[in-house]
């Protein structure tokens, strides 16, 4: 399988690219959600944020789940016999990066600038320092996520307008999709804290409704 620079997801390229750290994806994913769960229950309990804690603990779930999910997607899309334009759009262009950092922003926007209610539902009026970091940290690969799954809807949609595959291959590239509508829907474990939050409620059931309408269009056109 080929996994050279600009055929990867960056965040494996950061994982598989620490000089003399050789783990495997699933030791990766454990050693994430074990320090971010752990850093989630132990500010919990220094400071007394009990009621952020439920919230923290599906936030870091769903990144978790998210990181797998990513490691899947991205090796079986490697083993597609698609053309390089389409492994270089997928992983070299790096825009689920950009979609990321746009979906992070406007989320701190909303926060810390627009309506800082659930800021102070979670944490009170006057947050720590550590927990907004450690929030902000959760938060961004959350974001993340959400870039990677809405760029790979778009290329398959990309991909199935303008690259024929053989019939063995077509249903792989529709059982991918599909993969990637349960992807971005792993993001629903969240409704139950922005029920509050109409704003956010929107966004999440908006980009789980947009990946699977696209990610359908790229299924019905393979």
């Amino acid at each position: 399988m080929s996994r050279n620079y600009g055929e990867t997801w960056v965040y494996e390229s950061l994982v598989g690219g620490i000089p003399g750290l050789g783990i495997s994806r699933t030791l990766a994913v454990a050693i994430q959600f074990a320090l971010f769960e752990l850093g989630v229950v132990t500010l919990g309990w220094y400071y007394g944020t009990w009621n952020a804690v439920a919230a923290g603990t599906v936030a870091v779930v769903v990144a978790a789940v998210g990181s797998v999910e990513m490691h899947r997607l991205g090796a079986k899309n490697r083993l597609l016999g698609t053309p390089p334009e389409h492994k270089r759009l997928l992983f070299g262009s790096s825009i689920e990066i950009v979609l990321g950092v746009l979906a992070f922003i406007a989320l701190v926007t909303y926060l810390f600038a627009w309506d800082g209610t659930l800021i102070d539902r979670l944490f009170g009026p006057d947050p720590p320092i550590p927990v907004v970091y450690l929030t902000l940290l959760v938060l961004w690969d959350l974001t993340y996520r959400i870039g990677t799954s809405w760029w790979s809807a778009v290329v398959a949609l990309w991909r199935a307008v303008h690259v024929d595959l053989p019939a063995d291959e077509r249903s792989t590239v529709r059982r991918l999709d599909a993969e990637n509508i349960g992807f971005s829907a792993v993001q629903l474990a969240l409704v139950p804290f922005l029920l509050t939050e109409p704003v956010l409620l929107g966004a999440v059931v908006g980009h789980v409704v947009a990946v699977a309408v696209v990610c359908t269009a790229a299924i019905l056109l393979s």
